[in-house]
């Protein structure tokens, strides 16, 4: 790629990056993914290289950043309304995976094999207020 593109934000997983590439495109910017394949094919070296690199236009970025910034950052459920931390009741909550080690990792892989879908999930919800995890809203 040519430097006429920049770096505006990264991601864990390509799956969340296609959710904001999908937003800048509906407003006729032109998007480029990084190191997507990458990650789809090995999900923990996201940390080590980075993660998704979601790349815009030289001339597009002030108009992409406005439009990230009304993206929700937090959350929702699948109703569209903010989850609540059972501690603190903050909306302040992140969904993340807890695959990060070996061992989750092919507890993960085992069922995949297995089954057609794995019977293993690892998602909790973090509160960045008070660093609450759980597993249900």
């Amino acid at each position: 790629m040519d430097s006429s593109w920049v770096v505006i934000a990264n991601y864990q997983y390509s799956s969340e990056a296609q959710i904001f590439k999908g937003r800048l495109e509906a407003e006729g910017i032109q998007v480029h993914l990084q190191d997507e394949y990458t990650i789809d094919t090995d999900p923990l070296m996201s940390h080590a290289i980075g993660g998704v690199k979601l790349k815009v236009r030289k001339e597009d970025k002030d108009f992409a950043f406005e439009i990230l910034e009304k993206m929700p950052k937090y959350s929702l459920t699948n109703d569209g309304e903010k989850v609540h931390c059972p501690n603190c009741n903050s909306t302040q909550i992140h969904y993340f995976t807890t695959i990060q080690d070996l061992k989750s990792f092919l507890a993960f892989l085992g069922s995949w094999l297995v089954a057609a879908l794995p019977f293993y999930t690892a998602y909790e919800y973090r509160c960045d207020k008070c660093n609450t995890t759980f597993k249900k809203l």
